[in-house]
């Protein structure tokens, strides 16, 4: 059926109601003898807008359900789904927005990445990067959540622009780390990545082609509740999304060894981390680890495209057969 008239949704709704006429009269505020000419199709008069309106408050249903372009399966799914709004604006403390990251990620996560090394790996490597007041109930949930993340068995998927390791490795400009801490970060994720396959770390080719926004936030795909959320400009809010179609298919851009940019895969990425480790520990420059990487791995080309005009002018191009995948 198509539902396109007031009438003909009135009779769906009063069939779904499972009600007497005479209670639905009542609950509609109307007579039963008008109640009944709507139900038997003896009046061609619609409904008006009081009584439209008071359906949509006793049922609880959206008032675009008498929408001419509300029809069909559109109105079927509108009364018989409960509604949900599909961005949602997450204005929290930072206790309300860590209870919240740990609540949505609580038994597996599928993050983009928005610098390298994710805050959780950071504290707990490094204390207090960020001069911020805290209390001990934020301290409790950072010391949770971060217990979290380093279970062997806790679910993690993480993507990081090949940019972002690069410079928080050897950026001499707007880097908070020392160089025991950037190789204690370091060794702490390749002991969590190593040969687990719980968790996956990727990392991306973001002068590959033209991505926006992955390098200036977080963003939390959760594709079982269809649900993401990401960070806004402003430091104290979140945007959560739930359009199914959308989260589903961030996902899958993510997921899919085609789609994606242009990345290391899960296994050499974690040997990628071990040989910056070891150019730091050794105190190599940017241009040997790039060597190093071009020379043991298929994945030259993609830091090739991370260095500066200038510096690849300085090392060996990338060798045949790179991979991009």
């Amino acid at each position: 059926m198509t539902y396109k008239n007031g009438i003909e949704k009135f009779i769906e709704i009063f069939k779904r109601s499972n009600l007497s006429i005479s209670k639905f009269a009542s609950l509609i505020q109307k007579d039963r003898r008008t109640v009944t000419s709507w139900i038997d199709n003896i009046s061609d008069i619609e409904p008006n807008n009081d009584v439209k309106d008071r359906i949509c408050h006793v049922f609880r249903y959206p008032d675009f359900i008498w929408d001419e372009g509300c029809s069909g399966e559109e109105f079927i799914k509108s009364i018989t789904q409960i509604p949900q709004k599909e961005v949602r604006i997450i204005d929290e403390d930072y206790t309300g927005r860590l209870k919240y990251i740990i609540e949505l990620e609580k038994n597996r996560r599928f993050v983009i990445q928005a610098q390298f090394p994710g805050p959780m790996y950071r504290d707990s490597a490094v204390k207090r990067v960020y001069r911020t007041k805290t209390n001990s109930e934020i301290e409790e949930l950072k010391q949770k959540r971060i217990d979290q993340m380093l279970r062997y068995d806790y679910d993690t998927t993480e993507w990081y622009s090949i940019k972002s390791i690069l410079s928080f490795c050897f950026a001499s400009i707007g880097n908070f780390y020392t160089k025991e801490e950037k190789i204690r970060i370091l060794e702490l994720m390749y002991e969590l990545f190593n040969n687990n396959y719980n968790k996956k770390l990727f990392l991306f080719d973001s002068f590959s082609r033209k991505i926006y926004g992955t390098e200036t936030t977080y963003i939390s795909i959760n594709v079982r509740q269809k649900v993401l959320f990401f960070k806004s400009p402003i430091e104290s809010v979140f945007i959560e999304i739930r359009n199914k179609n959308l989260v589903e298919r961030m996902h899958k851009y993510y997921s899919s060894p085609i789609e994606a940019p242009n990345h290391v895969n899960f296994l050499e990425s974690v040997k990628i981390i071990k040989i910056l480790q070891d150019a730091l520990k050794y105190n190599n420059t940017i241009l040997q680890a790039y060597e190093t990487i071009n020379r043991t791995t298929d994945y030259g080309e993609l830091f090739y495209h991370n260095l500066s005009t200038d510096l690849q002018k300085q090392v060996t191009a990338p060798k045949p057969g790179q991979k991009r995948n």
